[in-house]
């Protein structure tokens, strides 16, 4: 969310930024949000005005009372019920205007980096660089669910009996697998220096609109019925409202935090074949990253978060690369993004694996994050998240990439101790 006086005295910029974006129809907005401050503004005047000269009044009442004056103290009692009345309009007035100011300011989206290439949607997302070499073997790669099953490994069926579509339940070595990917990456981001966390996984409705846009809401999360909470869609959203109201040292950032969590998403839409299976479900688990920091120090956190995730992912022998996200593509509180995606051997083509973001003091203004300097003024962090991985999608990637002819499954060195030591996966079937 942007700061009402950076888009009072900018509102060209905000305007532009809109267009950047692709979403004229928001365009309208700024001037209203403009004159609705404005009559903010004026009534919190006008109102401080009255208060004011209520103190002044009620001095004067004494003073006359005092001097046995009541005929003209009771005059100056009716000045003070009228003053009284209009008060308590003002105040009126002030919260309903500051309500619609914040309902449309949560609607405007952040002002992105400049470095950001600015295309409509997806398909104009720049390419940066790749890692490792993408190889596509002689031999064919069956469709993911389907080297699952040589291996026993996986039961759509099942789970679309007891939970309906976009579920899945993982089994045998398959599930195995999913399990030491995630705890490897656990011990991966924890030598890296950053404190292990398990959030809650269910938060209020006022951290889901501190973390993400009303559009992102209604499109992913899951609510529970008669209760103000949401089921996660990524243990960003519990570990950035952990901060939620607090006032943190400077001398403490950053905080660098990893956090697992399940995660469950509404995925509405059809979707093509390549997102079926486990691809693109309800319910997943991931490992996370979450950066609380200084802001000019998050330009630096977030080309370090990235990096972190290639790092893995080629520590699995997955070739990936990094996508620079298009202005278009960018949720309305992120100020960059960067996707890494691996390589699809079947597919021949890359797809993503992860998303990294830096937003800002977005979050942090609508969550009150805020940071005490050594001068003791108080300024707002910033707060960055990334993907470290997401099975079972990342499983794609990885089995496709350690698939042999025979239909073994490779192990890499690094997550066999994982895997207790094996250094393939045999079918069964």
């Amino acid at each position: 969310m942007l700061d009402i006086k950076f888009l009072r005295e900018n509102p060209e910029i905000v305007k532009q930024n809109i267009k950047n974006k692709f979403q004229d129809r928001k365009l309208p907005l700024v001037d209203e949000v403009i004159e609705l401050d404005r009559e903010y503004r004026n009534a919190l005047q006008e109102a401080d005005s009255l208060r004011a000269n209520r103190n002044k009044i009620s001095k004067q009442i004494g003073a006359l009372m005092a001097q046995g004056k009541r005929d003209e103290a009771e005059e100056v009692k009716k000045q003070v019920t009228e003053a009284a009345d209009r008060l308590a309009a003002l105040e009126k007035s002030e919260e309903e205007l500051s309500e619609k100011i914040k309902k449309i300011m949560m609607t405007i989206p952040n002002i992105i980096d400049p470095s950001v290439p600015i295309g409509k949607d997806d398909s104009e997302n720049v390419e940066i660089e790749k890692f490792g070499e993408p190889v596509v073997p002689d031999f064919e790669i069956p469709y993911h669910t389907d080297i699952m099953e040589t291996f026993n490994g996986i039961d759509l069926d099942a789970a679309r009996r007891v939970a309906g579509n976009g579920f899945y339940y993982l089994q045998g070595d398959i599930a195995r697998l999913h399990s030491a990917v995630i705890t490897y990456a656990r011990d991966f981001m924890i030598d890296r220096g950053f404190t292990y966390c398990v959030p809650p996984f269910m938060i209020r409705s006022d951290v889901v609109t501190g973390v993400m846009s009303f559009d992102e809401m209604s499109s992913m999360m899951y609510k529970i019925e008669g209760e103000d909470l949401y089921l996660i869609g990524t243990s960003e959203h519990s570990m950035i409202g952990k901060f939620i109201d607090t006032i943190n040292d400077e001398k403490a950032l950053p905080l660098t935090l990893t956090s697992y969590s399940p995660c469950f998403r509404k995925e509405k839409g059809a979707h093509g074949i390549e997102e079926r299976g486990v691809y693109r479900i309800h319910q997943f688990e991931k490992q996370e990253m979450i950066v609380i920091c200084k802001p000019e120090d998050s330009p630096y956190w977030f080309d370090k978060l990235w990096q972190n995730t290639v790092d893995l992912f080629r520590s699995l022998d997955i070739p990936v690369r990094t996508l620079e996200c298009c202005s278009g593509d960018l949720a309305d509180l992120k100020v960059k993004s960067l996707d890494v995606e691996a390589w699809s051997p079947r597919q021949k083509k890359y797809f993503e694996v992860g998303s990294c973001s830096n937003l800002g003091d977005a979050q942090a203004r609508r969550l009150k994050i805020r940071v005490s300097g050594e001068d003791g003024k108080k300024y707002l962090a910033h707060t960055l998240n990334n993907t470290v991985v997401a099975p079972p999608r990342m499983l794609i990637a990885f089995l496709e990439n350690n698939l042999n002819e025979d239909g073994s499954v490779n192990i890499p060195v690094a997550l066999r101790p994982y895997m207790g030591g094996k250094e393939k996966l045999i079918p069964t079937k």
